[in-house]
């Protein structure tokens, strides 16, 4: 292999890093207090939703049903 086809490391230059901006840029301990009041808000509105045992239950038993059924409709090699 000759020098014009090996790739030339010599011309590449890193590129530019970007600046952080908006949340990003944030400290992380002022995101989290901005994300819990989002949470708060949320909950106070009626629109979060926290599953209770059953719910989880019943949504996992649905998942498993899908997923076993998927795999029994699937080729086998």
């Amino acid at each position: 292999m000759d020098s014009q086809t090996a790739h030339d490391t010599d011309n590449v230059k890193p590129a530019p890093k970007k600046s952080l901006r908006g949340f990003a840029a944030m400290d992380p301990q002022r995101q989290r207090e901005i994300a819990s009041l989002g949470g708060r808000a949320a909950h106070q509105s009626g629109h979060a939703h926290e599953f209770t045992s059953e719910e989880a239950r019943a949504a996992g038993k649905k998942r498993h049903a899908r997923a076993a059924a998927a795999s029994s409709e699937a080729p086998r090699a």
